[in-house]
């Protein structure tokens, strides 16, 4: 049998009804050049969606990983919990990325490796750097996410094109200086 070595790098996507895209997600993220864990964060979802995830173990062994949470606690929550697991796991670098395909798992090698090998701490992918690239949102969903990007680049002056980007690299260091618990 072939011995499996865990990635330097994990995916946590956190879920809540995910049931219609999170197969695919896994599938689409482990198809990728670079390999990489999935932590999937379960926000007790009553469609199945911890089902499903626990169904596809066998074909991930030791390369898919759930923790299932009683209730639905929120996104931030989700995140938090995931960036705990990780660092306790021992990898170097975490994502987050949306279950839905509003992130392209195409992009998580660049995301990889602005921070990998480019030595940046953190990097994030926007969907808004080249007009707006989101798909799978109705258009109310769109239009609130660019303009509060835009408003929050504005007040702030920062020069993140996508300040609600939810598909962010973070390297293990920048997690280990922040008290997550005081989030």
């Amino acid at each position: 049998m072939k011995n499996i070595k865990m990635s330097d790098t994990v995916v946590i996507i956190p879920t809540y009804n995910e049931i219609q895209n999170i197969e695919a997600i896994i599938r689409t993220t482990f198809d990728q050049e670079k390999q990489f864990d999935i932590l999937v964060v379960d926000d007790n979802s009553p469609d199945g969606t911890s089902a499903k995830v626990e169904y596809l173990q066998n074909e991930f062994k030791d390369r898919r990983f759930l923790e299932k949470r009683e209730g639905k606690n929120g996104l931030g929550t989700a995140y938090i919990h995931g960036f705990k697991w990780a660092l306790q796991k021992g990898y170097e670098y975490i994502i987050e990325m949306d279950a839905d395909f509003s992130h392209n798992p195409e992009d998580l090698i660049r995301l990889y490796n602005a921070c990998a090998n480019e030595g940046a701490d953190v990097s994030v992918g926007s969907r808004y750097s080249v007009g707006v690239n989101v798909v799978n949102w109705p258009m109310h969903r769109v239009l609130l996410s660019y303009f509060a990007s835009k408003y929050v680049r504005l007040i702030t002056g920062i020069p993140v094109h996508d300040t609600t980007a939810g598909y962010v690299s973070r390297s293990r260091k920048v997690l280990e200086t922040i008290k997550l618990d005081k989030i």
